[in-house]
């Protein structure tokens, strides 16, 4: 089976995206061809998934997988954005994350608390790939609730309440999740893609 790396060491992730691409492709991290990371410096979701992409072929010389994605907020002027994993200075500290994202919601009464996750994903055949597969996607508008009973757990803030199944994220089965998440939804339209 043809491989295909996927711009991340998270173990989670390989194995969504192997699940997903199961008789297409056998996805590999970074860490498993020794490619070292690149600094995120685009503008958009989109942009930081097509800089990883091309970074993650150019040093294994697969074809490449990449997404970026992370929490908008309507009135913090779509904050965190695609700073969502670095909000509160240190990538990955998600309790940090969580924290500022709720301090700064303090004052924001119930009715103005919307905020949508959107995910990207990018496909490049190879390095310069001049038309590379971009899957944008997002999860339906919910809520930041008022307190966080856990704190955000790789991208997924815990106390976002989705109105359409009354509950928290937190609350839906894997399945359910997978279906409606901006990442599973992404996958799809991708695998779609990949098969044509």
């Amino acid at each position: 089976m043809k491989k295909i790396i996927l711009a991340s060491n998270n173990k989670g992730k390989i194995a969504e995206f192997n699940t997903m691409l199961d008789g297409i492709y056998q996805v590999v991290s970074m860490s498993d061809m020794q490619v070292e990371e690149v600094p995120e410096t685009g503008l958009t979701f989109v942009e930081n998934a097509l800089i990883k992409a091309r970074n993650a072929s150019e040093q294994s010389g697969l074809p490449a997988l990449s997404d970026d994605s992370g929490i908008v907020v309507d009135a913090l002027n779509g904050e965190p954005g695609i700073y969502s994993a670095r909000y509160a200075g240190n990538h990955g500290d998600d309790e940090a994350n969580t924290q500022k994202l709720l301090d700064k919601m303090e004052d924001v009464a119930d009715g103005k608390r919307t905020a949508r996750f959107w995910c990207a994903i990018v496909f490049v055949e190879h390095a310069n790939d001049p038309t590379p597969i971009i899957i944008s996607t997002r999860l339906g508008r919910g809520n930041i609730a008022q307190k966080s009973p856990v704190i955000m757990v790789l991208a997924t803030i815990r106390f976002f309440y989705v109105p359409t199944h009354e509950c928290a994220s937190a609350e839906l089965s894997p399945e359910i999740k997978n279906s409606i998440s901006h990442r599973g939804k992404a996958l799809v339209a991708l695998l779609e893609e990949l098969k044509a």
